[in-house]
C-alpha cells in the first residue's frame, strides 16, 4: 500500500463541544469538515439535529450535510461510499479531511477497510426485513448469526436489520465482515480524538439546555413542517425530538412532557455512544471539565475560563495530531 492519506476525527457524545474543536482545527489545519452524524444527512432537519450554523462554521466547507430527503431511505454503506469521495475530493484540494459527529458506525465503517462497507445496502432486502417483527427478527439473527445477535438488543432494530441485511446480500455473517475488517489494513492514516467530561452531570446539563434551546429555536415548527404520512413511514422520524413532537402531535404526550422525554432519550444515547467509542483504544480522549486531560493546570483569573480553556483544548488536540 502507497502512503496513506492523513484524515483526523473529532467524535463523543452529543453536547460535548465537537462542532466548535472541530471548526477551529479547519482553520488552523486548513481542514474541510465531513459530518459524521447519521441524522444530519436530512433535509429540512436543522434545529432538532443541532446542524452547524452559518456562524458556528466560520467559512470552513461542511459536508454530507442535508444531503437526502426525510422521506427517502439511507444506509450506512451509502454513506460510506460517500464519504470516501469527499476524502478524496478534499485531499485532491490539498486539504485535510475532518471528520466531526457521534454516530460511529459511520465512522467506523469509512476508516475500516471492508468490502461490504464499500458495497452499497440492499434496499429490497431491508424493505422486506422491516416489515417482520421485531422478534421474528431477533429470533432471525439468533440462528444465522449467534455473535452479533449476543451482542445487539433485540430491540434495536435497526441494528438487527443489518446484520440480516448483511448476510442475506452477500452470505457471509456481520460477526465474520468485522473480523475480516480488523484483518485488512486501512487506506486512512487517522488520529481520532473524543471529548467527554468526567463529572457527567456537566455534559447532561449540556444536553438539557440544549433541548431547550432547540425548543426555543422553533423544534415544534420544524416538525410540524416535516410531518406527513410519507415522513412517518421513514426512519428519519425515529430521530431524537422528532419522534417525541410526534407523539405530543398525537396526544399521547403533553408538551413538557415531549420535552422532557427528549432530554432523557438524549442522555441515553450519550451513553450509547460512549460505549460504542470506548471500544475503540485508539482514541485520544479530552475531558474540557478536567484540564488536567489536556496537559495544563491554570489559576483562577477575572478572564473568560471558558475561552481560555477552549484555547488550551484547541492547542493540545494540535499537540496530538502533530504527534501521531
Amino acid at each position: 500500500m502507497g502512503e496513506k492519506i492523513k484524515v483526523i476525527a473529532i467524535v463523543g457524545p452529543t453536547a460535548s463541544g465537537k462542532t466548535a474543536l472541530s471548526v477551529e482545527l479547519a482553520k488552523r489545519l486548513s481542514g474541510e469538515i465531513i459530518s459524521c452524524d447519521s441524522m444530519q444527512i436530512y433535509e429540512k432537519m436543522d434545529i432538532g439535529t443541532a446542524k452547524v450554523t452559518e456562524e458556528e462554521a466560520r467559512g470552513v466547507p461542511h459536508h454530507l450535510v442535508s444531503i437526502v430527503s426525510p422521506v427517502e431511505s439511507f444506509s450506512c454503506a451509502d454513506y460510506t461510499a460517500l464519504a470516501k469521495e469527499k476524502i478524496a475530493e478534499i485531499t485532491a484540494r490539498g486539504k485535510i479531511p475532518i471528520f466531526c459527529g457521534g454516530t460511529g458506525l459511520y465512522l467506523d465503517s469509512v476508516l475500516t477497510e471492508t468490502e461490504f462497507s464499500e458495497a452499497s445496502g440492499n434496499a429490497e432486502i431491508r424493505e422486506r426485513l422491516m416489515k417482520r417483527s421485531p422478534d421474528e427478527l431477533y429470533d432471525e439473527l439468533m440462528k444465522i448469526d449467534h455473535e452479533s445477535a449476543e451482542k445487539t438488543h433485540k430491540n434495536n432494530v435497526k441494528r438487527v436489520v443489518r446484520a440480516l441485511e448483511i448476510y442475506y446480500a452477500t452470505g457471509i455473517t456481520k460477526a465474520e465482515w468485522d473480523r475480516r475488517s480488523r484483518e485488512k489494513e486501512s487506506p486512512y492514516e487517522t488520529v481520532i480524538i473524543g471529548l467527554d467530561f468526567k463529572d457527567r452531570e456537566s455534559l447532561y446539563s449540556r444536553i438539557n439546555r440544549r433541548v431547550e434551546i432547540m425548543m426555543e429555536k422553533g423544534l415544534l415548527d420544524e416538525v410540524r413542517a416535516l410531518d406527513s404520512e410519507a415522513f412517518r413511514g421513514g426512519t428519519a422520524c425515529q430521530g431524537i425530538g422528532y419522534k417525541e413532537i410526534l407523539s405530543y402531535f398525537d396526544g399521547v404526550l403533553t408538551l413538557s412532557e415531549a420535552v422532557e422525554e427528549i432530554k432523557k432519550n438524549s442522555r441515553n444515547y450519550a451513553k450509547r455512544q460512549l460505549t460504542w467509542f470506548r471500544r475503540n483504544k485508539n482514541i485520544k480522549w479530552i475531558y474540557p471539565d478536567d484540564q488536567s486531560s489536556y496537559g495544563v493546570r491554570t489559576e483562577n483569573s477575572e478572564t473568560d475560563m471558558n475561552a481560555v480553556e477552549f484555547k488550551l483544548i484547541v492547542n493540545y488536540a494540535l499537540n496530538i495530531i502533530n504527534n501521531s
